[in-house]
């Protein structure tokens, strides 16, 4: 059972990371700081999750120390990192 829990609390703050990572990037390149969700702000946190899973995973598969933080750091520069790049697009 502590495997699940412990599997739920990396989904969550992964897309916890993914969802402030979206929203950071979208304020700051905007001049909007509406507290509503446009669908422009929806989309860069849904972005931002994406990439928030990718940079998880690739920390996992590096293999890096298994310390939560290691992943987590990776989750937050995979999301900023996806996220500027899909600005460019």
């Amino acid at each position: 059972m502590p495997l699940l829990t412990t599997a739920l609390a990396h989904l969550l703050i992964v897309v916890l990371i993914g969802i402030v990572a979206g929203i950071v990037m979208y304020r700051g390149f905007s001049s909007s700081w509406r507290l509503t969700a446009s669908p422009g702000q929806v989309t860069y946190m849904l972005v931002g999750i994406a990439g928030g899973f990718i940079g998880f995973h690739v920390a996992v598969v590096l293999g890096l120390l298994p310390l939560p933080l290691m992943h987590y750091l990776f989750a937050i520069a995979g999301a900023f990192l996806t996220l500027f790049l899909w600005r460019g697009r």
